[in-house]
């Protein structure tokens, strides 16, 4: 038994100690909120996260823009390269290379124009016609894109043949023209085959039809290089050096029709340049970019994609500017399309005469049968 007294003793004992752990426990808890705050979340900086770029101007530049354009390019097209066609099948003139070219050229262009009413309709509302008519689509255009630069070339060579080299041109004249028909199959095919990865990679992104996905940046800076180095590049130096050689041979010749020729030439070169440079520096352009990761000022993205639409207009101009340019400025394929004109009804026979009678044709090398392009 325990004493009262040894209670009394015990008790100042057991509240000093009660005392000292209660002072224990609150020091325990401050330190441990103290502790809890120095590790505690800092707030997120919403500044560091990136900002969608608006394109909203973009979109509606396109709405306007682009059917336009698209509208009578198509229209021009359909019908400068119907004229052609129909001059060569009613007229049966298939007797040169160039004839040969130019028909093909037509067909290319042809394609082109027909296309370009689902270019309008994807670039300004969403692609609801299908996977397939999409590939179809972005197929058709590379497929016309690239015949016609290889035909283009193709017609450059043959017109210095046919100018420099006039002689022997003429003396292989039909082994000439089934070298052509070879060679414009050849052209169909190699088209084809550069347009393979369109076929491939072609799908619907976004409810919009485009060629390569968001994550395939290295292969579209690939195809993009060997399209501006294939397809613009090349062309561009094959018909600097045919033209070139064929102005200073005209400029050696005595023939008083020798500068409506040079001016043909002049205009056929100007065509090029005017509908295919701005388009492909914008495309060299974009492809650096590209490969850079692109970039991240909104203004200059927005600014890339208005010169983009506007230049790659531009380069669809060829499809309606060909026709006239390379068939319809050479008096042979003039003069046919005129009595064309006359046999369908469109021209009256005095109108006719007027505007056939009184020419002359050029002599020497601008006026045989292998010179429609440059026949003034």
């Amino acid at each position: 038994m325990i004493a009262v007294s040894d209670l009394q003793s015990l008790l100042p004992t057991v509240l000093i100690w009660f005392v000292n752990f209660k002072s224990c426990l609150s020091e325990d808890r401050e330190n441990a909120t103290t502790e809890y705050t120095e590790y505690s979340f800092p707030s997120p900086d919403y500044d560091e996260f990136p900002t969608l770029c608006e394109k909203g101007s973009n979109r509606k530049f396109r709405l306007w823009f682009m059917p336009t354009f698209f509208s009578v390019i198509c229209l021009l097209g359909l019908t400068g390269n119907l004229l052609v066609i129909l001059t060569v099948f009613f007229f049966k003139r298939l007797k040169t290379m160039t004839d040969v070219y130019l028909l093909n050229l037509s067909f290319a262009d042809l394609l082109l124009a027909l296309s370009l009413p689902f270019w309008a309709a994807n670039s300004t509302t969403e692609w609801v016609l299908g996977l397939p008519l999409c590939k179809a689509m972005h197929t058709i255009y590379k497929v016309s894109f690239y015949s016609s630069m290889f035909l283009l070339s193709f017609i450059s060579v043959d017109r210095y043949f046919a100018i420099s080299k006039a002689v022997s041109a003429h003396r292989r004249r039909s082994q000439a023209v089934f070298f052509s028909k070879v060679s414009s199959a050849v052209i169909w095919v190699m088209a084809l085959i550069f347009s393979i990865p369109e076929m491939v990679y072609t799908n619907i992104n976004n409810k919009t039809c485009t060629p390569f996905s968001s994550n395939s940046d290295p292969l579209r800076v690939g195809i993009q290089s060997s399209q501006i180095v294939v397809a613009f590049i090349l062309p561009l130096l094959v018909m600097s050096l045919c033209y070139s050689s064929i102005v200073k041979t005209l400029c050696q010749a005595r023939n008083f029709q020798r500068n409506k020729a040079i001016k043909v030439i002049l205009a056929v070169v100007s065509v090029f340049l005017v509908c295919q440079v701005p388009y492909n520096i914008v495309l060299f352009w974009t492809t650096i970019l590209t490969a850079k990761g692109g970039t991240e000022d909104c203004n200059y993205e927005n600014g890339l994609l208005y010169a983009t639409d506007v230049t790659q207009c531009i380069a669809l101009l060829r499809c309606c500017l060909n026709p006239f340019v390379y068939a319809f400025i050479g008096v042979k394929f003039r003069h046919d399309l005129l009595k064309l004109l006359k046999d369908l009804g469109c021209m009256s026979q005095e109108r006719f005469f007027k505007y056939t009678c009184g020419r002359r044709r050029s002599s020497g090398a601008t006026d045989t049968e292998t010179t429609t392009t440059f026949s003034p």
